[in-house]
């Protein structure tokens, strides 16, 4: 690697999905694209997304209530659109999948269903620096059951001076609780040192100690090329308009393993829109679910949402999931470099940027500015690069393959560099 101009363009040049960069569109500063870094926070928004929304509402107008049967994109089944490649999306069956509501809501319904305690088994596992709503949840849902989060919520945090979670401490603390634990539930990707959890391995331990294994996967979703069938999660939720690009406060999806699909006993919270669709508009009193992950729906599908959801899915679905990983795995190796560069000629003794996120991780890094404050964002800011602040000093960056270019990335150094260079 080298960290010129010539180099980034070189790569961009051999770029096989530089052309779907011109896809998006980019805020402007001072007529410029600014560097957009925070595709883990909100996506950018598709060319196409006006295109798909705007049919849904020119046949709102020309069909009212007749567009849920002659819309040309029917509003009835609507949802059953975006199914098969939301499936090939997170590695899973058809069946498995399906898109409805918002993440939080989602983990909810989910929780419901899965997180069953006994009074010998009752405790909850999960990383100590979970994303605050999946904390919020899963301390709402402990107190549902009359039970004391204190007492029945796990929290691991990483070794003394270490920024991660080692995947041997985390199994070492199921076998632990073994005998008391009712659920394991991590982020599929740390919200905040982008650390990449080892899902298959965990929910194996999960299964073997008797426990039921989920995952949040608001940062891995179209991020990592992921298996969920294959890797036996016993449910997974995610959002949609981080690295799936939907706007904000898109519409979310749920994964459930084809073994639960069938379990009419299993408790939930249910609604019309998860009634055997054969028989729904017959409106009798009595709860007959689906045999899909379509039976945890309770209300009919936000079509508007959806629409816009649809057009980032089929770019998606266009380019896969490998090409994706192919050249996220390179820019983020380039963004590292880049980083260390510039700690090379910044001069300190110690690293002046402290890269968090370990080599198990999708395209974003988290980043420590040694002696800085939140100044430095705003001042990356103001010189066109959007990218995320969190407390006390750490910047996360995500230079995501479908519409970042390694030349964004010189440029973010270049940048850097003056701002940490200046008098």
């Amino acid at each position: 690697m080298e960290n010129t101009l010539a180099f980034a363009q070189k790569e961009d040049k051999n770029d096989k999905l530089r052309a779907y960069r011109d896809k998006f569109y980019f805020p402007q500063l001072n007529g410029k694209n600014v560097i957009y870094f925070t595709g883990n926070s909100l996506g950018l928004q598709p060319r196409t997304t006006q295109d798909y929304v705007l049919t849904e509402l020119e046949d709102w107008a020309s069909f009212g209530v007749e567009g849920h049967f002659h819309a040309r994109n029917p509003w009835m089944p609507y949802h059953e659109i975006l199914t098969e490649k939301t499936a090939r999306l997170v590695g899973a069956k058809p069946e498995e999948v399906v898109v409805m509501n918002q993440l939080t809501v989602n983990l909810h319904l989910l929780l419901v269903s899965f997180y069953r305690p006994t009074k010998q088994r009752y405790k909850i596992m999960c990383e100590a620096k979970a994303f605050p709503s999946d904390l919020y949840a899963l301390q709402s849902q402990i107190k549902f059951h009359g039970l004391d989060p204190k007492d029945a919520l796990i929290g691991l945090t990483p070794r003394a001076g270490e920024h991660n979670l080692r995947t041997e401490d985390v199994l070492a603390e199921i076998e632990k609780h073994k005998n008391e634990l009712a659920l394991v539930m991590f982020g599929g990707v740390n919200y905040y040192s982008g650390q990449v959890i080892q899902m298959k391995t965990i929910c194996e331990a999960a299964h073997k100690a008797g426990a039921v294994c989920g995952f949040d996967l608001a940062h891995a979703a179209g991020n990592l090329k992921l298996q969920l069938h294959d890797w036996n999660l016993d449910f997974a939720c995610w959002c949609s308009y981080k690295y799936l690009n939907s706007g904000p406060g898109g519409v979310a999806g749920v994964f459930v393993h084809e073994r639960h699909l069938k379990n009419t006993e299993l408790p939930m919270f249910a609604g019309w829109w998860g009634h055997d669709k054969a028989t729904r508009f017959k409106m009798g009193p009595d709860f007959v679910p689906m045999e899909t992950a379509e039976r945890w729906q309770v209300s009919n599908a936000p079509i508007l949402s959806m629409s816009a959801y649809k057009a980032s899915l089929d770019i998606f679905d266009e380019v896969g999931m490998d090409a994706l990983n192919e050249k996220s795995k390179k820019m983020t190796a380039y963004l590292e470099f880049v980083i260390n560069e510039v700690n090379k000629q910044v001069g300190t003794k110690e690293k002046y940027f402290e890269i968090i996120t370990p080599a198990e991780r999708g395209c974003q890094l988290s980043v420590v500015a040694h002696g800085r404050g939140k100044e430095l964002f705003t001042e990356l800011l103001q010189a066109g690069v959007i990218s995320d602040w969190r407390e006390p000093n750490v910047i996360r960056m995500a230079p995501v393959p479908l519409y970042n270019s390694f030349e964004d990335v010189y440029n973010f150094g270049q940048i850097l560099l003056s701002l940490c260079t200046k008098s």
